[in-house]
């Protein structure tokens, strides 16, 4: 029997040197480098290329967008037309719109969803399983299909004089409550797969040195569900930043509007000067790029945690 361990062992340790022997010829194979290197050239080119085309085409006239220099360097490089997308088109306001509106909504969703999960998972009460199952139903409508419903909610609240002027149409919060609701589903979905995983150990050991419910989820819960936090706020971010229809739909005067719409409004009715948009363009994607470049190891992180989780 000990024979027949021994030799099961050898087989195994002379599997596992020959597979590293075998990946380590592969990766010091001169021409397997080769391919590799050209492979993520081009794969880098055809990633960094719309970037590119972007930048230059925001730098350009009409006449070099369309014909003279579609792809190449601009021959003059017109910064004006960022100054023009900031004070004609009224970027810097949008700007400051879709910031607003981002970061608000991306709180309210991080909170809600931390909280709630925090009720579902942890504490024991009759409905928490139906709980869950009510919020999952958020994953299940379009938003497309909910943009009447809410638009008439909106409507009858902007006619009550007091909360009118604060949640009715063509306020920030038309836009961040819709944000923050339609990304709570998929955030506690996201939450549940990490907080199921802590052991619940932790909160009876915290309840016995004096921790109540508030200290159990902010000392204990809240620090061990940071990779969940990134994933959340980043999901958010993104849906938020980019989301056309609702502020297209809600928002109609210029104070309130956010860059998706804006940049919408360059473009005119019967002539449209396209550099200027192009540098629109670059203004409410650059922001997006440089959280990317900034919290890319952390973003790795968390969804390498969650794909871990599930």
């Amino acid at each position: 029997m000990e024979d027949t361990n021994k030799k099961t062992k050898k087989n195994d340790s002379s599997k596992i040197q020959f597979e590293e022997e075998r990946y380590t010829l592969k990766k010091t194979n001169p021409a397997v480098k080769v391919v590799i290197i050209v492979f993520l050239v081009i794969w880098a080119f055809i990633n960094l290329f719309p970037i590119y085309f972007m930048f230059t085409f925001s730098l350009k006239s009409n006449e070099e967008i369309f014909g003279k220099n579609v792809i190449g360097l601009p021959h003059d490089w017109l910064w004006s037309n960022y100054s023009s997308a900031m004070k004609t088109g009224n970027m810097g306001l949008y700007f400051l719109n879709s910031v607003l509106v981002t970061v608000a909504a991306t709180a309210i969703t991080v909170i809600a969803a931390m909280m709630a999960t925090y009720a579902i998972t942890r504490i024991k009460w009759k409905m928490s399983g139906l709980t869950n199952s009510f919020f999952m139903l958020g994953l299940t409508i379009p938003l497309q299909a909910s943009i009447v419903p809410v638009y008439v909610l909106l409507s009858n609240i902007s006619k009550k004089p007091v909360i009118g002027g604060i949640f009715g149409i063509n306020t920030y919060a038309s836009l961040i409550i819709p944000y923050a609701a339609f990304t709570l589903a998929m955030a506690i979905l996201i939450c549940t797969g990490f907080m199921v995983e802590i052991p619940y150990d932790l909160d009876e050991a915290a309840r016995i040195d004096g921790c109540g419910l508030w200290g159990t989820f902010f000392k204990i819960i809240v620090p061990l569900m940071k990779p969940a936090l990134s994933t959340i706020g980043v999901y958010s971010y993104l849906q938020c930043w980019n989301e056309f229809m609702f502020a297209n739909v809600f928002i109609s005067d210029s104070v309130h509007r956010t860059l998706p719409v804006g940049i919408k409004a360059l473009s005119g009715q019967h002539t449209t000067n396209w550099g200027p948009i192009g540098a629109a363009l670059c203004i409410a994607t650059f922001p997006t790029l440089l959280v990317y470049v900034f919290l890319s190891k952390r973003i790795q992180e968390s969804f390498i945690a969650g794909a871990v989780k599930g």
